[in-house]
């Protein structure tokens, strides 16, 4: 028995193991029937046969029609790209002379080759209308265009009316851009002055040349005619000189343009200030004691002009004048008495006429008002003696009730 079953086992390996063969050559003949047929002698056309030359010819023929074509489609598409590039070239050329008028020229007689003569004939034509170069004839002091003023730090609006605040704090940021553009533009006048600029190069007191920088600048107007533009009048000074620069800038809806340049010295300019008064004496006497502390020791080149209406109080008000000469050694002032009655336009007509000591700025006051050494400055700065422009002045008062006020009037008047 164990060998019979030996033998059975044996037959069924060999069966097995034959199975697996005719599996396998099946499996081999259908992947040879399977398989992509190659030819190993396949050749180039033409290669092994036979062909005239007509056609070699004409197959070169063909081949040459098409690198021409090639060709010509290459040298178009240059041609093009040449052209694009021009273009974009004066696109640019455009541009950069459009940035050369609004940074480095910004109208400061700039390369104005470099601008289309037309745009700026235009720019120049709006300064020569606008009441920056020629003065206005208006019907009346409500056709004037009022400045409004700012600083470094605040913007003082006429728009706002008589508030408790004017001012604009803090300032709008389209707002604050532009007067900072404004104050730079100013400044690369005064650093980089034109030979027709009425200004000198000064020396700082190691002999170098004077660079002003923004807390140099003291205060600044602008107003805005609509259909010419906008005016802005920087004044720049350093701490250690008695001058000032004048910078005039106008911005004819386009690139800001100079307008002028100046140094102002003020060191010789006496305010006459003129005040009417009727019987107020003690308003008077604190006028008299902001007069004491800004005029008389600090500004020293004031002439004050009272003009006394009636005869009640007038004796108040001389000894409170003598008494302010006995304690501060003060004689620059005059006391003109009318016996009439209280009239404002009167009283600053006969203040004006009894100055007769040459030329001088006159600021037309009431007896309310409080002013400082800084609005002294103001009005020298902006006044031109002997001018017929017609320029308007804006100036801040504060008023012994804390109201602010703002007022304006021509250097003519």
């Amino acid at each position: 028995m164990p060998r019979r079953g030996l033998i059975l086992h044996t037959r069924t390996h060999w069966l097995l193991l034959g199975l697996a063969l005719l599996c396998s050559l099946v499996l081999f003949m259908y992947l040879l029937e399977c398989a992509p047929q190659t030819d190993g002698n396949a050749s180039l056309p033409g290669v092994g046969e036979n062909y005239g030359k007509e056609y070699y010819q004409a197959l070169l023929q063909e081949q040459e029609e098409h690198y021409q074509t090639r060709a010509t489609s290459l040298k178009r598409q240059i041609a093009q790209l040449k052209q694009e590039l021009q273009e974009m070239s004066e696109k640019m050329r455009s541009l950069q002379e459009r940035k050369n008028i609004g940074a480095n020229g910004i109208g400061y007689q700039g390369n104005k080759e470099q601008a289309p003569s037309d745009l700026l004939e235009f720019l120049h034509s709006q300064i020569d209308k606008a009441e920056v170069s020629i003065g206005a004839k208006l019907p009346s002091e409500y056709g004037v265009i009022p400045f409004e003023s700012f600083t470094l730090m605040k913007v003082f609006q006429l728009e706002m009316g008589l508030t408790r605040h004017p001012e604009e704090k803090p300032v709008r940021k389209d707002k604050r851009d532009e007067l900072v553009e404004v104050i730079e533009a100013g400044l690369e006048v005064i650093n980089n002055p034109d030979e027709d600029d009425e200004q000198e190069d000064e020396e700082g007191p190691l002999g170098e040349k004077l660079i002003f920088n923004e807390n140099d600048f003291i205060e600044g107007y602008y107003r805005t005619e609509r259909d010419k533009g906008t005016q802005y009048e920087l004044f720049f000074k350093k701490a250690d000189l008695m001058e000032y620069r004048h910078v005039t800038l106008f911005r004819p809806f386009g690139p800001l343009m100079k307008v002028k340049s100046e140094m102002i010295d003020i060191t010789r300019s006496i305010i006459n200030i003129i005040v009417p008064l009727a019987e107020r004496t003690e308003a008077f006497i604190q006028f008299m004691q902001n007069f004491r502390d800004v005029c008389i020791h600090q500004d020293k080149k004031i002439h004050l002009t009272v003009v006394y209406f009636g005869k009640e109080g007038l004796s108040k008000v001389k000894s409170i004048l003598e008494s302010v000469t006995s304690e501060s050694d003060f004689h620059n002032y005059t006391l003109v008495s009318l016996n009439e009655e209280f009239n404002r336009g009167r009283g600053l007509n006969v203040g004006a006429r009894a100055w007769d000591k040459g030329e001088v700025l006159m600021f037309f006051c009431d007896v309310d008002i409080y002013f400082s050494a800084e609005f002294l400055n103001s009005c020298r700065l902006n006044a031109e003696p002997g001018s017929q422009k017609g320029f308007w002045l804006l100036a801040r008062f504060w008023l012994w009730n804390d109201l602010s006020v703002s007022v304006r009037f021509p250097d003519h008047w």
